[in-house]
């Protein structure tokens, strides 16, 4: 599985309307991003259908990236029912992610 790449056209509607949205705001050339990819990736398949993965370029999405104060990469923002409710800048272990995705979906975690 991959994370959903959107853009500044797509990025709302891409939200999930309820539940819990993670946004991995990135660029290709970024070596923390390239970490992050595949962890990610792991909890997305996972989570599976609890919760809705997405990717920004922030090269190809300045628009985005700005609204939600992108300023290092790799960000990632966790949205609950549309609207942001964290926000992680720079490359974190793995653990962090998903407990932080199980504070919002009230699941245990993975195995």
């Amino acid at each position: 599985m991959s994370l959903t790449l959107v853009n500044d056209v797509n990025f709302r509607m891409s939200l999930r309307p309820q539940g819990v949205t993670l946004v991995e705001f990135g660029a290709s050339w970024c070596p923390p991003c390239k970490v992050l990819k595949p962890l990610l990736d792991e909890l997305e398949e996972s989570y599976g259908e609890r919760v809705t993965m997405l990717e920004v370029d922030c090269d190809a999405s300045p628009e985005t990236a700005s609204e939600f104060g992108v300023m290092s990469m790799p960000t990632v923002l966790v949205f609950r029912h549309g609207e942001p409710v964290e926000k992680l800048v720079g490359l974190r272990p793995k653990a962090v992610y998903s407990s932080l995705l199980e504070k919002y979906i009230g699941i245990e975690k993975p195995r």
